[in-house]
């Protein structure tokens, strides 16, 4: 089967050989999944430490909020630049450079001395963060076969989660060995190490052998693949999405726009923005949330901040759960129902959770609504929404501009988390909690019904049909 001529790239990738998957390509998987846990233990130890810092710098209510935005906002600027930038320099290349750039300036946030400078940080780590939201899915899902794809980049994904809990755990560590306001630079400078490994691991990958085929650069698409593969490859020079009679028409970000992917983007692009909204304004928020319900009480910041992480851990528990489930669902339910069916959940678990303002704070009822609110909201956030956006934007638009693509749907996603992690605090007091998750439940549902109404099937497509097919590829 070897070297037979008019194989193409996708045809050797989803061959069954003796073992589906070769080292390199559990290695790229294993890169990308690492960071997707960056991101997730960056955004949720902000949470924890927010309450620290926050007494450390004596922040107002304004520049608490742009601490916890500073990192979302800089994910909404990288994952567009660095998405474009995969587009043009490579999946590899950019895939390097975002990770030694989350070393340096992680390194830099633990050692902030001032409000300003621990800002900035916090934003310069963002936009390293950003840009792994395109490339991470890129190089899995370009070097998956079509029949895994749906898991292997949902599994890898699933370490944002592993990554949140991990931040929650992380703090709580950290807080019961050294219960110092000061403490929190320990939270961020814990993970300068583990970037450089995981710095060291991406530059032992090959570059991505779709990419390389769309720069007509077949040599090295034949010898990239070949190790991937782990076997002699020798693709055949077939014509790409777009091209006709030999000669393919470069495409660009505005692409993205016209009226052949323009249901693409609005499909990956606005419902991530609504589910942005609530999950990083619960998940940020969470320790606080807990706090001004159950522990206000005592006087210690640092007993307050101990006992609603602790709770924000069990409920956190919730967001691995719903992984867990949507990994072996997406290739079977497909992406868009587990993506309407988990927008609906959210909706539910908001809406309980909101009930719990009106009941007594001693009342044991108020524990079991809020609690179990957010525990819905996690599990079916993750289970849809969460995932499934991240999976559909890396899928459905052709290889020339799916950096772009991914990297608008994820930027544009982002401006939901910045808006809530920003302005979170301030609509809390201003219109109370309960009214500020029905809200949310509100935008929920509106995901639901603007998945449904642009719904785009990607589950059993390899990904070439699918970027070639846009009007036809309608679920």
């Amino acid at each position: 089967m070897e070297n037979v001529p008019g194989k193409s790239l996708q045809n050797y990738i989803d061959e069954t050989p003796p073992r589906p998957l070769s080292a390199m390509q559990w290695r790229i998987w294993a890169a990308a999944a690492m960071g997707k846990f960056f991101e997730g233990i960056v955004v949720f130890t902000t949470g924890v430490a927010l309450p620290l810092i926050e007494k450390d710098f004596g922040l107002s209510s304004d520049l608490k909020g742009s601490v916890a935005a500073a990192s979302l906002f800089g994910i909404l600027i990288g994952a567009s630049l660095f998405g474009n930038l995969a587009d043009r320099l490579g999946r590899k290349l950019v895939f390097v450079v975002e990770m030694m750039l989350f070393s340096l300036f992680i390194a830099l946030t633990a050692v902030a001395w001032s409000p300003g400078t621990l800002i900035f940080f916090l934003f310069c780590v963002g936009i390293s963060l950003g840009a792994d939201y395109p490339t991470a899915h890129l190089v899995v899902s370009e070097a998956i076969p079509s029949r895994y794809r749906g898991r292997m980049v949902l599994s890898a994904f699933s370490f944002q989660s592993l990554g949140s809990l991990g931040g929650v755990l992380l703090g709580l560590a950290i807080l019961d060995i050294d219960p110092q306001i000061q403490s929190w630079h320990w939270m961020y400078g814990i993970l300068v190490i583990p970037g450089i490994l995981v710095t060291l691991l991406r530059m032992t990958l090959p570059e991505s052998s779709h990419w390389l085929m769309a720069r007509e650069r077949w040599g090295e698409a034949n010898c990239s693949a070949s190790l991937l593969l782990k076997r002699p490859v020798r693709i055949s020079a077939l014509p790409q999405s777009g091209q006709k009679d030999g000669k393919q028409r470069k495409k660009n970000f505005l692409d993205l726009f016209s009226p052949r992917y323009f249901r693409a983007t609005i499909l990956t692009a606005v419902p991530w923005f609504l589910q942005d909204l609530s999950t990083y304004g619960i998940g940020i928020f969470t320790p606080t949330i807990l706090a001004t319900l159950f522990t206000q009480s005592s006087p210690d910041l640092i007993t307050q901040d101990l006992n609603a992480t602790a709770g924000a851990s069990v409920i956190d528990i919730f967001l691995v759960v719903g992984f867990l489930v949507s990994i072996p669902l997406v290739d079977i339910m497909g992406r868009i129902s587990l993506q309407i069916i988990g927008f609906i959940g959210c909706a539910v678990g908001l809406s309980i959770a909101a009930l719990s303002t009106n009941v007594p704070p001693t009342h044991e009822l108020k524990t079991l609504l809020i609690f179990g609110g957010f525990m819905i909201f996690n599990f079916m956030n993750n289970l849809g929404p969460n995932a499934m956006t991240y999976v559909l934007a890396g899928e459905v638009f052709p290889t020339e501009i799916r950096g772009a693509g991914a990297g608008f749907a994820a930027s544009f996603a982002k401006v939901g988390a910045v808006i809530t992690a920003f302005f979170f605090p301030v609509l809390q007091q201003q219109i109370g909690t309960n009214n500020l998750l029905y809200c949310l439940a509100v935008a929920a549902m509106l995901g639901a019904l603007i998945t449904f109404i642009f719904r785009i099937e990607t589950n059993g497509k390899t990904l070439d049909d699918v970027g070639q097919g846009q009007r036809s590829n309608l679920a």
